[in-house]
This record gives C-alpha cells, structure tokens and sequence, in this order.
C-alpha cells in the first residue's frame, strides 16, 4: 500500500522530482535546466524594478526574444515595479513560449527580511499566468543569486517560496490547471533545490 509521501512525491517522464497537488491536475516539477528553453506557454524572467535588460536568466530572456522588441515591450510599463509584481509581454522571438512573465524578486542585500515579497514574485506570475488564459510556466530560482544577499541557502529559500505560491494557487483556483516547472541551471542549485523541494512536498 502507498504512504500519502508516496502518493504525492512523484517523477515525470523525465525521472524528475515532481508533485502532484491534491484534488487537482495541477503539477509541479524540478528540472536541471534553464526555464527560458521550457516548451511552456509562459517563460518567466527575473526581473528587475526598472524592466530593463540584465545579466543572468534576464540576459538570456532577452537576447531570445529579440533586444530591441522586449525593451520596447517592457517600457510600456509604468516603472519602477514593486517587489513582488509580476507583468507580461509577448514572446516575441522565442519558438518555445507565448508570453514572458516577468517577475520582481527582492534583493536580500537591502530587504533581508522580503520573504513574503519573495513568495508574491512567484503567486502573482500564477495570477497572470491564469489571467491571460494560460496553463504551463516554467520559473528561474528567483532571488537565489547577486539578489540572495546574506541569506544561508538563498537556492532553498526561492525553491520553497515557489512550491509554497504553487500549493496556495492549487487550494485556491483548484478547477484551473497549472503545469509549473522549477528550472535549476547548475549541478549545485539542482542539490540544493532537490533537497529542499523534498522536503515541502512531503510537509503536505
């Protein structure tokens, strides 16, 4: 007979950690890989307040949607962003994604303490995933490098913060399905996410 841990801590296809929520056919999985590749109709970018091009996943985000396109997107905002916000552009030049969410994770250097903040950078992209008709995501671990600050584990806070926005949205919006995938890009971020990621699934 299963246990509810082994009931609820399951692998895709891919043999990836994954978690089933409960009552729904919502699903989230941790993937070795950077989330801008995803076949996903959202590709998040971590963003920064002011939307413009930076280093990092935000970098790469832009330089495949095209520069010029995305910055001219983006300027359609009303900026600086709140800590927290998400907002959408279209793809643009990116085959695997219908729209780019981008996120603002707070920055632990100044805001040691934005752990809420951190939490709606992750539930708010659900928000706007489910607003503009949208079922699959794929997330960076945001907030867990330059913007981790001074934290212990910044890698298993941001994992943790992002299974908790994944399990709220579930509760809340259970006839809505989401397919979420974490992406962790190097071999230390995946340990780290896959340790914490471990233990939130089994807390459910």
């Amino acid at each position: 007979m299963s246990t509810a841990d082994e009931r609820v801590a399951v692998f895709n296809e891919d043999g990836h950690p994954a978690f089933d929520a409960p009552e729904t056919k919502s699903r989230i999985e941790l993937l070795h890989a950077s989330c801008a590749d995803q076949v996903v109709d959202a590709v998040v970018n971590a963003a920064n307040r002011g939307l413009w091009a930076g280093g990092g996943i935000c970098g790469v985000i832009f330089s495949k949607a095209g520069m010029q396109e995305l910055t001219e997107a983006c300027e359609e905002y009303d900026t600086p962003l709140k800590d927290g916000d998400a907002v959408i552009t279209p793809a643009f030049n990116m085959k695997n994604a219908k729209a780019i969410i981008h996120a603002v994770g707070p920055n632990f250097g100044v805001t040691p303490t934005a752990f809420e903040e951190l939490f709606k950078a992750y539930y708010n992209s659900l928000l706007v995933l489910k607003e503009n008709g949208y079922h699959s995501i794929s997330f960076p671990l945001i907030s867990s490098s330059i913007f981790g600050g001074n934290l212990e584990n910044p890698v298993a806070e941001s994992t943790k913060q992002c299974v908790r926005a994944f399990k709220r949205f579930a509760e809340e919006y259970p006839d809505y399905e989401i397919n979420v995938k974490l992406c962790a890009f190097g071999s230390s971020e995946m340990e780290k996410a896959k340790k914490q990621f471990d233990e939130m699934i089994k807390r459910n």
